[in-house]
């Protein structure tokens, strides 16, 4: 093939290394508009991990960036005059011009023809000349820029300034550091990569960047402010900039978070920040270009299919995982964009929060990187949490501390979470509902959660759905609650809501959502919108005395639920039902003062949550749940759910639930693990409130990082408990915690659990 490299950057240079290796008939050729040894930058950061995946693809260049780079083992996080290190990370840093060079050197042995200086031109100049077009052309692409409507890149410019220098200061250590001004607060990032000179990366909100009238400086005004800032760390040596381009603020740069829907077109085929970037937090910009390298060399030199067919199959077998690292650069960044909502923090809990900021690295993973480390933060979680420490025994791990709320304490911090069972005959929970409850009760977990509990039989979703509106569902209900308080350390919590226009359907296993083909009930909401237009049953606008009556219904299963004996309730204020519906956009088109602004709408389910607060009792908690996204342009955003999670403190809630969806059928939630961690986390952080998590949770570890970092008090798991009532006691034996009340009957089976992980740890370690 006749191939030419727009961008002579890492991506045009390791993708040239390993096309040409792989067939050295292949003409390739490399332009840059630079020329060789010009780039901006200092250092670059792989991990051992990702050393170990080039080394397969080209074992030469990683003997030469070995040769030549500086490897370090911890992470040192300067915050409030405590310095805090954990270890075993496992890092190299090379000097990004050295990395350049090794790959210039590389292709010149392998016949790669480079020309640098030379500027980039229409794409389409070269794709008549040459059998494919690699536009390695960085952020800025000429290439995706030609054909944007295409490509569709979606480029999100990030909030925060930051200026990257470079320092003879010789620093042990991945080092993180923050500095608190009269204007907001300053991050470091800096790391060494050679035995000369380190990187040193500030970076700050732009409104404390304007504050501080940084935009005004020059660059030696900019320079000189960072070594005041960081002088400690600095020990007097100064620091420097090689940007040679840019002048005054232009130093200050703000990053392209670049997403593309496509990353090619015919014999064209975006590689790297082309096509994606990767936040510098994580240090993955490079990796993700050179592992795009290597799975578009391997596609192209497979014989299946012509250029445009290998080039889809790139794309398809590479994007999953160049998402997975992009989402956890994005987690990362969104942290030190908001550093500001962690810095009430005690210095032990920032730390680990900042460590496990990308989700992709948790409890587990650090406990087998720096095994003493976290032996240390879980004593200080477990002191906290209101435990007592002995030194001589493992400390417990976060999931199993306990968790107070008013005049109730939580054994532990896992939730089995609300779901639906369709189950129940003229809202009465029968067998089913005790087996299903009692069944859980007995697992471990510190809180059982009910279905959705509705407040009169318009109420309902389904005909199978449980309620609360009079005395022999309270009967029923009391039973299941007196079983798992008799039997265990459970405490039952009742979630009562409306279902608003999303009422009147067939059980889920019938057609989700789909109306009732007989025996229908009138619907109500906010406003007169269905659920899916032609399909759905139009709801009646929700008139003052409608609201009136709801409101005392809700009020009434508030009291019921107090007789039946829950310690907690919640109410469902999310995923589309009748309360929900007054707080989305989406849903709610009113023009009086329940419509309108945020607050307007948060109106009547704030008069509802009121009531029944004044209704039960003041020494038991309630929770709201919440829908904080509703993955709709329009919708509810994370920014709108921290205002409606502060109303309800404001209200008297003692824990917001974090949900988010379910709003609208035009919904594009972004899936992944723990996806609505980071709402919870936003929340708790920004508000000060406790907050349940909740969404494809688990892992015992997602739960104990989650908790251990403080992004939600609670983890509210749904499946894994479908899957097995007894996850939590399962848990505790995984991780070799014994103090978890077993039910006395099953006792043996515990002490069985407990000997088979044992014994299969044993075995693995003599495997």
């Amino acid at each position: 093939m006749r191939i030419v490299c727009l961008g002579g950057g890492p991506a045009g240079l390791y993708f040239s290394i390993l096309m040409k290796q792989a067939n050295p008939d292949h003409d390739i050729t490399v332009i840059d508009r630079n020329a060789a040894d010009n780039t901006f930058g200092w250092g670059i950061v792989f991990s051992d991990q990702t050393m170990d995946g080039f080394r397969e693809a080209d074992p030469k260049v990683v003997e030469e960036i070995e040769a030549n780079f500086h490897h370090w083992d911890d992470i040192d996080v300067y915050f409030k005059d405590r310095k805090i290190t954990s270890s075993g990370h496992g890092f190299c840093g090379i000097a990004r011009l050295k990395l350049l060079q090794i790959f210039q050197a590389r292709a010149a042995e392998l016949g790669v023809n480079m020309v640098w200086e030379q500027e980039i031109k229409d794409p389409d100049d070269y794709a008549a000349d040459y059998d494919l077009v690699i536009a390695s052309d960085g952020v800025f692409s000429t290439a995706r820029s030609k054909y944007e409507a295409h490509f569709n890149p979606r480029i999100d410019t990030r909030k925060c300034r930051f200026i990257w220098l470079g320092t003879k200061k010789k620093l042990d250590a991945f080092t993180f550091a923050f500095k608190e001004t009269e204007w907001g607060w300053f991050n470091l990032h800096a790391y060494r990569f050679n035995e000369d000179w380190s990187t040193f990366i500030v970076e700050t909100p732009e409104e404390t960047w304007l504050k501080a009238g940084i935009d005004q400086f020059e660059k030696e005004e900019s320079i000189a402010f960072c070594e005041n800032l960081f002088a400690d760390l600095l020990d007097g040596h100064e620091l420097v900039s090689n940007a040679r381009h840019l002048r005054g603020s232009a130093m200050w740069l703000k990053f392209n978070r670049v997403l593309c829907e496509r990353w090619y077109k015919d014999n064209i085929v975006l590689l790297g920040d082309a096509a994606h970037t990767a936040h510098f937090a994580i240090g993955s910009g490079t990796k993700l270009a050179m592992e795009d390298a290597i799975s578009l060399v391997k596609v192209l030199n497979s014989t299946d299919g012509s250029v445009p067919e290998r080039l889809a199959r790139y794309q398809e077998e590479r994007e999953i995982e160049a998402l997975k690292l992009q989402s956890a650069a994005r987690n990362r960044m969104t942290w030190f964009e908001n550093v500001a909502d962690y810095t009430d923090m005690a210095p032990e809990q920032f730390a680990f929060s900042l460590l496990t900021g990308s989700q992709r690295v948790g409890h587990a993973n650090q406990k087998m990187r720096d095994a003493e480390y976290m032996a240390q933060y879980d004593r200080w979680f477990q002191q906290q949490a209101g435990l007592p420490v002995d030194p001589q025994q493992p400390p417990v791990p976060p999931m199993f501390t306990p968790f107070k709320l008013r005049g109730v304490t939580l054994g532990n911090r896992v939730v089995v979470s609300p779901m639906c069972t369709y189950s129940a005959v003229d809202g009465i929970p029968g067998g089913f509902h005790f087996q299903h409850y009692t069944a859980r009760g007995l697992g471990g977990a510190g809180l059982v959660m009910t279905e959705m509990t509705c407040i009169s039989p318009e109420a309902r979703i389904t005909p199978g759905c449980a309620g609360i509106w009079n005395d022999p569902q309270t009967a029923a209900w009391k039973d299941i609650v007196d079983f798992v308080h008799a039997n265990s350390d459970a405490k039952m919590g009742l979630q009562i809501g409306h279902a608003g226009r999303k009422g009147s359907t067939k059980l889920s296993w019938e057609g989700i959502d789909q109306p009732l083909e007989s025996g229908n009930w009138p619907l109500i909401s906010a406003s007169p919108l269905p659920l899916m237009p032609g399909v759905s049953q139009v709801p009646r606008e929700m008139t003052r005395a409608d609201m009136d009556k709801v409101r005392d219904d809700f009020v009434a299963a508030a009291r019921r639920a107090h007789t039946a004996g829950f310690d907690l309730i919640e109410f469902h204020a999310a995923h589309g039902y009748l309360i929900s519906s007054f707080i989305s956009p989406l849903t709610n088109q009113r023009s009086d003062e329940y419509g309108g602004s945020l607050e307007n709408r948060c109106r009547y389910p704030l008069e509802v949550f009121e009531a029944m607060r004044a209704a039960w009792p003041e020494d038991k908690p309630m929770s709201v749940r919440i829908s904080a996204h509703d993955w709709v342009p329009g919708g509810t955003t994370p920014e709108d759910a921290v205002e409606i999670a502060r109303l309800f403190k404001a209200a008297g809630a003692d824990i917001v639930h974090v949900s988010s969806g379910q709003v609208s059928k035009e919904e594009k939630p972004v899936y992944g693990r723990m996806f609505q961690t980071p709402f919870s986390d936003k929340i708790r952080n920004e508000v000060h409130v406790p907050t349940i998590a909740v969404g494809n949770i688990f892992e015992a570890d997602h739960v104990n990082t989650i908790i251990a970092a403080g992004r939600a008090d609670l983890c509210a798991l749904a499946r894994p408990h479908l899957a097995d009532p007894a996850w939590t006691l399962h848990a505790a034996a995984d991780q070799g915690y014994q103090n978890v009340r077993w039910p006395r009957q099953y006792v043996g089976g515990k002490v069985q659990l407990e000997r088979n992980i044992e014994r299969a740890g044993q075995m693995a370690l003599n495997a």
